[in-house]
Order: C-alpha cells, then sequence, then structure tokens
C-alpha cells in the first residue's frame, strides 16, 4: 500500500552542515497493517508522514501510494489522495468555536458529503469514539482525551484507507493514552491500515505489532513484532 524507496530529506541550515532529516530510508506497509514508527524526538517521525501527506517534497528517494508516486502527483490533484489519508495530531487540530459534531462534519463537507450522509455518518463516528453525549460540546469544555477522540472521529468520518497517528498521545496521561490506543487498534481492526508515529515506549511494548526504529534520520530496526528498543 505505501512503499518508500531509499527517501532522503534535507532542510537547509544556517551552519555549513545541512540538516539531514531522513537518509536513504526505505519500507512497505501493506494493506490493513498496523505499523508503528518510534524514535527519539528528532529522529524524523513527522517528517516522514508530511512525505506521505504530500506536505513536503523528498530531497531525493520515492513514496508510492497504492502504486502512485507521490512526488508525480499534480497539486491540483493532491486533495484526491488527501481523501484517502486520514490524520490524527499531537496538538488535536480542533476548530475552538465549532462544537465535536461540527469539528467532524467539516470533512464531510469540504468533500461533497450531502445533508443526509452527514446526518448518518457523525453520529456512527462519534459514537464508535464514545462521544454520543458530547456531541454539542466546544473543544474547551472537552478534556485532552476527549479531545483526541473527536479528532480521530474526524480522520476516520470518510472512511479513509489509512490513518496516520503523528504522536497522537503525546499530551495525554497514562490512562487517556490507553483509550485512545484501544481506539486505533479497534480501527486498525475494522480494515483500516494504521501508521503510529511515537516515542512512547510503554504504547509500543504493549502493542506487540510491526516496528520500525527511525534514529538520526535512518532505519536501524524492522521488527514484524518489536518492541521500543534505541
Amino acid at each position: 500500500m505505501i512503499s518508500v524507496k531509499d527517501l532522503t530529506k534535507i532542510y537547509p541550515s544556517k551552519s555549513s552542515v545541512p540538516a539531514v532529516a531522513l537518509n536513504e530510508v526505505s519500507f512497505d506497509i501493506k494493506e490493513k497493517e498496523f505499523v508503528s514508527i518510534v524514535g527519539k524526538s528528532g529522529a524524523g517521525k513527522t517528517t516522514l508522514l508530511k512525505l506521505i501527506l504530500a506536505e513536503e517534497e523528498p530531497t531525493k528517494g520515492q513514496i508510492f501510494f497504492q502504486g502512485q508516486d507521490i512526488g508525480q502527483i499534480k497539486r491540483s490533484k493532491l486533495p484526491f489522495l488527501r481523501q484517502k489519508l486520514g490524520v490524527v495530531f499531537q496538538d488535536y487540530k480542533l476548530f475552538p468555536s465549532k462544537t465535536a459534531y461540527e469539528n467532524v462534519s467539516y470533512v464531510m463537507e469540504v468533500m461533497g458529503a450531502s445533508g443526509e450522509e452527514i446526518e448518518r455518518d457523525v453520529p456512527k463516528v462519534l459514537d464508535l469514539v464514545g462521544l454520543s453525549d458530547k456531541a454539542f460540546n466546544l473543544p474547551s469544555e472537552l478534556s485532552g482525551g476527549e479531545r483526541q477522540r473527536v479528532a480521530i472521529a474526524r480522520a476516520f468520518v470518510h472512511r479513509p484507507d489509512v490513518i496516520l497517528a503523528d504522536e497522537p498521545t503525546g499530551n495525554l496521561d497514562p490512562y487517556n493514552t490507553f483509550d485512545i490506543i484501544q481506539l486505533l487498534i479497534k480501527i486498525y481492526e475494522m480494515g483500516t491500515t494504521v501508521v503510529l508515529a511515537t516515542h512512547d515506549k510503554e504504547v509500543i511494548n504493549s502493542l506487540g505489532k510491526r516496528v520500525i526504529t527511525l534514529d538520526q534520520g535512518r532505519v536501524v530496526r524492522d521488527d514484524k513484532k518489536g518492541r521500543f528498543v534505541l
């Protein structure tokens, strides 16, 4: 489903030494797989997800999504790629003036869903994440864990092929961390590919699923049932 080939990303630097975020990274992710990308802060995890989303361009190398070279997609066609991807961020990125329901429905509106589809699907996905009773609360009226649940509902409401979760538990306590990971597992078990970027050792060791470890922009481990090893 996702194929990364010799991917390198170098950022300009004020010093004489360029900032190498990724260095000849290669791996494949199969359809309906749960993969964790781990590494210390600055290892290249977020950069990798941005490249998959085509938010940035690689310095060299390629990323293929469902057989298509992302680098060859015209900018006008990128929204069609992103419709197949759902993204969950560490800091939620919710609209503060919109309710939980409105934050989720907004994605469907942008994608051209009908009012009937929105009324059918938004309550279902809010129920999936356990927030039926908080549908009309603003983000300021929700806990951190509840805000992340809204963010996951928003990422999943259009039934993407892949969920990219970038440090989704980074701002949460252990109790809410467990709940969010269980929710991602539930989505994975429904047939969605999940790519989780995290530096949370306990989360990784509890999953027992594939782990790709980055260190200074390079893949140093790729274990089918991995643990957090750095």
